[in-house]
């Protein structure tokens, strides 16, 4: 009689930027029984790194993060968290930092998907494997349809369409993951300044277009760009998401079902409840259509 052996899960590290989502993947991958170790960015990533084995380091301290994740014996890792480009000013070489400062210099030219994969590309070369969020927790995805109570109108469905059109043209150029459109008239586009600015952006514009209007109006539509690293890069929404989405009076968020995180879902689906927005996954049919 053969005894079934039990393999030990792998140790996973997270190189943590901002927000709730290396949160969310710490701790399921804490559910699988793994060891994890996070790696996060000093004034940028959450307190609440502090409820699991981790390591605090500075822009720029690439040999401190490396020894710590081979130190917790961490062959996979997951590079997830909101990350702004710091000033040279914030920037703390160590010794691994300056050794590898021709690959760090590299990773500053080009747009975000360049530099992302510049990223991945560099921590593989140190013998991590790295993964997406969605690897380690497969529901952070959207799914396809409705999320809460509200359901989109023709209009908003046709404001949908658009604006997956103009993410589809111009993610190409590396431009976005995120348009909002109007009654058919594109609002704002995502460019370097991130979906939160973007939305502020809206708020002024929403409202002087729809001045009439006494209802809700316009959608913000967020799905990967074309030939995106999708390990490091998935766009998300979140809580935070659907306020500024309120506070700029749009009707609501549609997301590609399979490509976009969804961060805190069930306050998330709570926010867009009681703000009155609908939240909805749709299914990218071809470079040009979207199908609710």
């Amino acid at each position: 009689m053969s005894a079934t052996l039990k393999t030990t899960p792998k140790a996973l590290g997270i190189l943590a930027g901002g927000g709730a989502m290396p949160i969310s993947v710490a701790e399921a991958a804490r559910r699988d029984g793994r060891h994890v170790h996070i790696v996060a960015l000093d004034g940028v990533a959450s307190d609440e790194v502090e409820n699991f084995s981790h390591t605090w380091i500075k822009f720029g301290e690439i040999g401190k993060a490396i020894k710590a994740l081979k130190r917790e014996g961490c062959e996979e890792m997951v590079i997830v968290g909101g990350v702004r480009r710091p000033k040279v000013a914030e920037v703390r070489l160590d010794l691994g930092g300056i050794v590898n400062l021709p690959s760090l210099l590299g990773w500053t030219i080009g747009g975000d998907n360049s530099a992302l994969s510049g990223i991945v590309g560099f921590f593989e070369s140190k013998g991590f494997e790295v993964l997406g969020a969605h690897d380690v927790d497969p529901g952070l995805l959207a799914e396809e349809g409705p999320l809460g109570r509200h359901r989109p109108r023709k209009q908003d469905e046709q404001d949908i369409e658009i604006a997956c059109r103009v993410i589809g043209a111009l993610g190409a150029l590396d431009v976005g993951q995120a348009a909002v459109v109007a009654r058919e008239y594109v609002l704002a586009v995502e460019a370097a300044e991130g979906t939160d600015r973007m939305l502020e952006r809206c708020k002024e514009l929403n409202h002087w277009w729809g001045r009439r209007r006494t209802s809700r109006s316009g959608v913000l539509v967020k799905c990967a760009k074309p030939g995106q690293e999708r390990r490091v890069d998935l766009p998300a929404v979140g809580p935070e998401t659907v306020r500024r989405a309120a506070e700029a009076g749009l009707a609501g968020i549609g997301v590609a079902a399979g490509d976009v995180l969804i961060v805190e879902k069930s306050k998330l689906v709570e926010e867009a409840d009681k703000a009155g927005l609908f939240v909805v996954g749709i299914r990218m049919a071809g470079p040009d259509d979207a199908q609710i």
